[in-house]
């Protein structure tokens, strides 16, 4: 093998915490997994994004939440989805107030601390329903955040509504809204969108929502659905534009990655396995210099993958996830509770900690 002294460079580069970029990125990818693994762990180490307990033992930290569906009826027709359905459709519905507290109940009952609350593109639900049902879950459960609607989501809105963004998320924040999640993110090149879900928002307009979000003073998650249809390279041009979206208004409170599961959908692509997870996930640690917290993607690779993760760049195992209805419906099927993941961070020597929406420690 020919000594190549440009690559010792990258990788002393990496090791020290320095940004790189994308032609050094896809030299980083294509490493054998154990290094690339061993160099995400790092940077985990120097994004600081570990806590330690009083006995030196770093923490790995969980939500328990649970993601709740306000409904099916979806107008976007994503071929990656298997969740969606139309309105004549017989197992269509919109969650009542009273499922919904049911719902909060339960979570509550269970030490939950969050709603995920996200639903189809429904064309026909006006702004005050939306309204009322924030306003209503924040009036009975004042100590849950509600953790809602995805910028693809809140375009949907927009185009429905007729109003601009910020009077929408303005107005849904006074109801109750306490932070949005990063989902509808696919792969921000619009090429593979168009593929994809073309009735989605572009990559622009999900980096927009973001940024008003963001400068009106709300938190989000960020994530990166892979696996289908998008090269390498489209990764790491995802990756590119949340760093860029990260360094402008400096919101996003974690990265989570998971792969595209092909059951019951219309999408017709090769679906990748845990190596290709792992590899993607320790690059976008590398990559994501500005980000504190990587979140392992359990519910789509298992607990196991799940656990492995934790040492390829991951500080967070995500949630017990009480519900959850659109990755199970494309087949994945995996199931957590709190004494599994204590279990899972455990065996690694790490400290366990329930946290709450912004990485705070709970316990």
């Amino acid at each position: 093998m020919v000594y190549d002294a440009s690559l010792d460079d990258l990788l002393q580069k990496v090791w020290d915490g320095q940004r790189i970029d994308r032609a050094e990125a896809l030299r980083l990818y294509r490493l054998p997994l154990e290094d690339l693994g061993a160099l995400a762990d790092r940077r985990r180490q120097l994004a600081k994004a570990q806590a330690y307990d009083g006995r030196g033992k770093e923490v790995v930290t969980y939500i328990v939440d649970r993601n709740v569906n306000y409904t099916n009826v979806c107008n976007v027709y994503c071929k990656f989805c298997a969740f969606y359905r139309v309105e004549g459709d017989d197992d269509a519905y919109v969650i009542s107030h009273d499922e919904m507290d049911r719902k909060i109940e339960e979570t509550v009952a269970l030490g939950g601390t969050q709603i995920l609350l996200q639903g189809g593109h429904h064309p026909k639900l006006t702004k005050q329903w939306y309204l009322d049902l924030l306003s209503h879950m924040k009036a009975k459960f004042p100590t849950v955040n509600i953790h809602g609607f995805s910028p693809s989501e809140f375009i949907h809105f927009r185009d429905v509504f007729g109003e601009p963004l910020e009077r929408i998320i303005r107005d849904f924040m006074a109801a109750g809204l306490g932070s949005i999640p990063g989902g509808g993110g696919e792969i921000l090149v619009d090429r593979v969108r168009q593929r994809v879900s073309p009735l989605k928002a572009t990559s622009d307009e999900w980096l927009e929502v973001m940024d008003v979000a963001h400068r009106l003073g709300l938190k989000s998650s960020a994530t990166m659905m892979f696996g289908h249809v998008e090269t390498v390279e489209d990764r790491i041009e995802h990756l590119e534009r949340l760093r860029q979206q990260q360094e402008k208004s400096g919101g996003f409170t974690a990265f989570i990655a998971w792969t595209f599961q092909a059951e019951n959908t219309k999408l017709k692509a090769p679906t990748v396995g845990a190596h290709e997870y792992l590899r993607t996930q320790a690059l976008a640690r590398i990559y994501l210099d500005n980000f504190a917290n990587v979140q392992s993607s359990w519910v789509t690779q298992g607990p196991a993958i799940g656990q492995v993760a934790l040492k390829f760049g991951a500080n967070d195992l995500g949630s017990i996830m009480i519900e959850e209805n659109v990755v199970s419906q494309a087949g994945a099927t995996f199931r957590m509770t709190v004494a599994d993941m204590h279990r899972l961070i455990h065996d690694l020597g790490y400290e366990p900690h329930q946290r709450d929406n912004w990485y705070r420690l709970l316990n």
